[in-house]
């Protein structure tokens, strides 16, 4: 039995340009930088982003819990205070081309927070992942989603199954995407042919394309899904052949770091063969 959309999804219509982490192929992810230019240059309908908290309670938006990968800093985020990331250059690993070119260090890119993020683009909808499994983080996440009156247009979500339980609990009234365990037993009982357990917390499939070699998502898992109200994006597709199909296949969203890419296909006069 379908159920009604939460807020989050109402007026949405498949196929969805989201933007991984901003585009991480084309900027930095996690910034600014790469959010503006997701926005502004691709027209992207949602960005996906993550959050951790620094160690004086501020929720700031980076996908690690180390700081090496992705800035000039070293050791774990959350040992962090607001101010001491925000002396990093977030820009300071980027390169497109395989390490010969860093265009984007000493141009003043910073971690920044989940309320600057929120404030620099109102309105536009956000897939957000709290990645600690710290109890406690989640009501600091509603707080701040709570005050810049932004829930209804965040789903959320954790890979981890009791974090994700955390969050229903403390944010009942927001959208929320399945975690890991819980989405494992979902697809799998689908590709089964049988119908997957109804679970009225999570609404929406952020998945893997491909398990392996096996394709998970294809026209009947999606008319499974969409017989149980459910709303699926796909993640991490940069192949432009990939995303043509998966257009075809009437997929709700495809999570990209190519938003370049999607963006030509999903412009293009006709996408179904």
């Amino acid at each position: 039995m379908s159920r009604p959309l939460p807020p989050f999804l109402q007026g949405l219509k498949p196929t969805l340009h989201i933007s991984h982490r901003g585009g991480a192929l084309l900027a930095p992810e996690n910034t600014l930088c790469a959010f503006q230019m997701a926005v502004e240059r691709y027209r992207t309908q949602m960005l996906e982003l993550d959050v951790h908290l620094t160690r004086d309670g501020e929720v700031v938006v980076a996908h690690d819990a180390t700081l090496e990968r992705c800035t000039d800093g070293a050791g774990p985020l959350a040992a962090c205070s607001l101010a001491e990331l925000q002396r990093l250059d977030a820009g300071f690993r980027f390169t497109p081309d395989g390490g010969r070119t860093f265009s984007f260090r000493r141009q003043g890119i910073r971690i920044p927070t989940l309320r600057e993020v929120l404030r620099a683009f109102p309105g536009l909808r956000i897939n957000l992942e709290l990645k600690p499994d710290a109890p406690g983080s989640e009501l600091v996440l509603r707080e701040v989603l709570r005050e810049e009156g932004a829930l209804e247009r965040v789903c959320l979500g954790s890979e981890h199954d009791a974090v994700a339980e955390r969050l229903v609990a403390c944010m009942p009234e927001a959208c929320h995407f399945y975690p890991r365990e819980a989405l494992a037993t979902y697809v799998i009982t689908a590709r089964n042919g049988a119908t997957p357990p109804e679970d009225p917390r999570y609404t929406v499939l952020d998945m893997p394309l491909y398990f392996g070699e096996v394709r998970l998502v294809d026209a009947a898992f999606l008319r499974t899904t969409a017989a149980q109200g459910k709303w699926v994006n796909v993640w991490t597709v940069d192949d432009a052949g990939e995303m043509r199909r998966l257009v075809a296949e009437g997929v709700g969203g495809i999570m990209t770091d190519r938003p370049d890419t999607l963006r030509q296909i999903l412009d293009a006069p006709t996408q179904a063969q």
